[in-house]
């Protein structure tokens, strides 16, 4: 019964970040159908992302203050519906407010959704990491689903795709009695760790940074470095999504193994090698090393939920909703920042940086130590 729920779960979270993945999707027919120049469009991209960034802990600092389970279902909807009107106008500032509600949706969702999450798999490492892997599948599914529909019917199609969103709710609703027993506004009697939190908040940051660079830049260096054209570049970004999803469900058993502490360390050491063999190693054993470098990358990700909550024991809320909201967001704000490096130096350059980031990440850990788990 309860890997049921896990199951309902995880398609639940992959229903909302389906729509985390589909604003890449959109910006080739914004700019094809209405003829938006690149600064045009780069402004629906940060806009999804500095939205996401600031609501996701704003509303995890309410879900701990008031009870607010309605934002799992209400989040995945407004995610869904900011889609939808973008086919239905024509306006460019009516655009940009579309995927600001869907940036606010996703927003919304993720602090209660992770409350939720413990409240299901009773704070187990294993359960955890299913609910995160529902989100990566959704994010990877965006572009396989999104770019057929709006091939055939255009921008006109777009509230086709907010299916996804009503599959959430439906599967997402009969979970809600499930909210874990840490309610807003009760305390637990464990005392919140903040020092420890912000060092894991710079963690996340780190790890966000590192993870959007290499997919942001990955497809045009494949392109480069291996062979000509999309196809090189597609397999590339499948490699990566794959090995996010093996390293996301990987974290969970590693840490009943090792312990989260541990894992992070380990996974983080891996990734620095791994990244620079991106960078550096030349023709199809660059695949390889991609593979292995999301494999690392992922396998601290649902850690980073778990350790926050139990750091802040009385804040799950906003636990969730810094370790949820940066880990996608922090890095999407960068990505500008990244892609000027790579224009005054080369995307090779970019991809070698990155592995600095995980080696820091890494001498942060050494700061953490594995707090009591909070339990369901």
């Amino acid at each position: 019964m309860r890997a049921n729920k896990r199951l309902l779960l995880s398609a639940g979270h992959g229903g909302v970040d389906f729509y985390q993945g589909i604003v890449p999707v959109l910006v080739p027919f914004l700019v094809s159908e209405r003829h938006y120049g690149y600064l045009g469009v780069s402004g629906f991209v940060l806009a999804a992302s500095l939205l996401s960034s600031v609501v996701q802990p704003l509303c995890g600092v309410l879900t701990d203050r008031w009870a607010m389970p309605w934002l799992v279902p209400a989040g995945t909807l407004a995610a869904g519906c900011g889609v939808a009107v973008i086919g239905l106008t024509t306006s460019y500032p009516l655009t940009l407010a579309a995927i600001a509600l869907t940036g606010f949706g996703v927003a919304a969702y993720h602090p209660e959704a992770a409350r939720l999450a413990r409240g299901v798999t009773g704070g187990d490492h294993v359960g955890m990491s299913w609910f995160s892997l529902g989100g990566n599948v959704g994010f990877a599914l965006a572009p396989v689903v999104a770019t057929p529909v709006l091939a055939v019917g255009g921008l006109s199609a777009a509230p086709f795709l907010l299916a996804p969103a009503v599959l959430g709710v439906l599967v997402t609703v009969p979970l809600l009695g499930r909210r874990a027993g840490v309610t807003a506004g009760t305390r637990t009697g464990g005392r919140d760790d903040w020092p420890a939190f912000r060092v894991l908040t710079a963690v996340v940051v780190l790890r966000s940074i590192a993870y959007i660079g290499l997919s942001s830049f990955l497809g045009l260096f494949v392109q480069q470095r291996v062979q000509p054209g999309d196809a090189a570049g597609g397999v590339a970004l499948f490699v990566l999504f794959a090995g996010g999803a093996v390293g996301t469900v990987l974290g969970g058993r590693l840490a009943r193994r090792w312990g989260r502490i541990r894992t992070m360390r380990r996974a983080y050491g891996v990734a620095v090698p791994a990244l620079a063999g991106v960078a550096l190693v030349p023709g199809p054993a660059l695949y390889g090393f991609v593979a292995v470098a999301a494999i690392a990358l992922y396998v601290p990700f649902s850690l980073h939920i778990t350790l926050g909550q139990d750091y802040l024991p009385n804040r799950v809320g906003t636990a969730g909703g810094v370790t949820l909201g940066l880990a996608v967001s922090v890095g999407g704000v960068l990505a500008p920042a990244l892609g000027a490096m790579a224009d005054a130096t080369s995307l090779r350059t970019v991809l070698a940086t990155l592995c600095v980031l995980p080696a820091l990440a890494l001498l942060l850990t050494r700061r953490l130590r594995e707090p009591a788990p909070l339990g369901p």
